[in-house]
């Protein structure tokens, strides 16, 4: 039996799996609002499973943060009552277990590499590009996350070849760099610019869906601007097969709906790889939302 929880800014979900597997118990329930009652819920939802299904070895958190490797501190967590809180440590007292933490992209490949998508491949790499764009590396079913937790975040790395001819003036980055692969190759980013460089308002163009839904009426400006974005996310892809050359990327979020993305990104990536062939398949998540919640059941 295996235990994952996966924290949400809005839900929390634990699912308990069997070895091969198969989801034996799944719940959600809404994300407490401060640091405390965020303790209590996760250490309810574990004693109440337990009762159930038996003891675990240990418990998988997947959070919306990072953990510093110096202080063992939440960091960069959007549901901000996380941040600077030793959480593993906390719930480890409570709960006389092993909690074990991984951030989404992280537990979105491990699910991914386990028993999705790209399941039997020795090397892979996990994309999620929605509102964000981050990203997680497994390596012979081990999850890689680094001396400083950050193996995988390619999302702010610069855009390989970023050029203002082409890719348009600087995009400032939250982070406080400007072109981050983000900023372009995110569900936001993507909607952004379009409304950025062809005049809508928010109104108009809301999200990335609407860009597409231009871009299937056969609107020039929209076709253009799909156009560069996988321009933009092959540059962005093909470093990491560069440097990585991992067996399988998968996609997941939003964007990852997008199916020409499949037919359309092959090609395009094998312009900048350094290589006269391109042998690393490009394929979207099994799990869906549930990645995040299985590859902590995993880790």
């Amino acid at each position: 039996m295996r235990l994952g929880i996966d924290v949400g800014g809005t839900k929390t979900e634990i699912v308990v799996l069997s070895n091969d597997g198969e989801i034996i118990h799944r719940k959600r329930q809404p994300t407490p609002g401060n640091y405390p009652d965020f303790i209590d819920s996760i250490e309810g939802l574990i004693n109440t499973v337990q009762t159930h299904y038996g003891l675990a070895s240990h418990i998988g958190l997947c959070l919306p943060g990072a953990v510093s490797p110096d202080t063992g501190r939440m960091k960069n967590a959007n549901t901000l009552y996380l941040n600077d809180q030793t959480v593993s440590e906390d719930l480890e007292h409570r709960l006389g277990i092993t909690v074990k933490l991984a951030n989404d992209a992280d537990a979105f490949t491990l699910s991914e590499a386990t028993d999705g998508a790209a399941a039997g491949a020795r090397s892979c790499f996990g994309v999620i590009i929605g509102t964000g764009c981050g990203g997680g590396l497994v390596y012979n079913g081990q999850l890689i996350q680094g001396p400083n937790a950050i193996a995988g975040e390619w999302g702010h790395n610069v855009l390989p070849y970023y050029h203002e001819n082409t890719d348009g003036p600087n995009q400032p980055c939250y982070c406080g760099r400007q072109n981050c692969i983000e900023t372009f190759t995110s569900g936001t980013g993507m909607t952004r610019r379009f409304r950025e460089n062809y005049g809508y308002s928010t109104k108009e163009i809301p999200d990335a869906q609407s860009v597409m839904a231009k871009v299937e009426e056969g609107n020039e400006q929209a076709i253009n601007h799909f156009n560069h974005y996988v321009d933009a996310l092959a540059r962005a892809l093909a470093g990491v097969i560069n440097i990585f050359d991992p067996e399988v990327i998968v996609l997941g979020g939003g964007m990852s709906n997008i199916q020409v993305l499949y037919s359309e990104l092959p090609n395009a990536v094998a312009k900048y790889v350094f290589s006269d062939q391109l042998n690393t398949r490009i394929v979207q998540a099994q799990h869906g939302d549930s990645s995040g919640v299985r590859g902590a059941a995993w880790l």
